[in-house]
């Protein structure tokens, strides 16, 4: 599967330079998560232009098989942000958000997420993905959640190779 342009550079502007700073913390959120022992993931949560949360996956060290930091975000958000900040509410993400992640961005009533890398890019090389865009989701869902990226896709490759050593196991 060939990986998408990345948006904003093909000139439609959409994506701006703090849009790749932020998920540029993002992928290092995931580099702090596979530094504790779990897989490459993070994520943070933006509100007018000030970071809010910041989470790292930990389905490892935690052995929760959920504990996504997307999905740990968008529960945050939805028990500590009111409405009108979860619509102004951008999640950085360093890979797409998976079904379940973006099924809880849905809920939680996030306005946008930026992401580095496709889950579709992922799962030719890791394997075992759910690669169901999150876009689709939240369309099917009849959300309005702005779904943009990927944004950073060799960045956030970078640490996926590093991790998933291009056999999907997981062990570096």
């Amino acid at each position: 599967m060939t990986e998408p342009t990345e948006r904003g550079e093909s000139g439609d502007g959409r994506v701006e330079a703090s849009d790749r700073a932020f998920v540029g913390r993002a992928i290092e959120l995931a580099e702090e998560a596979v530094e504790r022992g779990n897989t490459p993931f993070g994520a943070l949560l933006v509100v007018d232009g000030e970071v809010v949360a910041e989470a790292r996956n930990e389905i490892r060290s935690g052995d929760d098989i959920a504990a996504h930091p997307e999905l740990a975000l968008a529960r945050r958000a939805g028990r500590e942000l009111d409405a009108d900040e979860r619509a102004r509410c951008t999640m950085y993400a360093s890979t797409e958000p998976c079904p379940m992640c973006a099924t809880g961005i849905h809920y939680a009533g996030l306005g946008r997420v930026v992401f580095g890398v496709s889950g579709a890019t992922l799962d030719e090389l890791a394997g075992d993905v759910v690669a169901i865009p999150c876009e689709e989701v939240i369309r099917r869902a009849d959300g309005e959640t702005t779904v943009e990226g990927p944004v950073a896709t060799e960045a956030a490759m970078a640490l996926h190779e590093s991790f998933y050593g291009g056999d999907g196991t997981g062990e570096p």
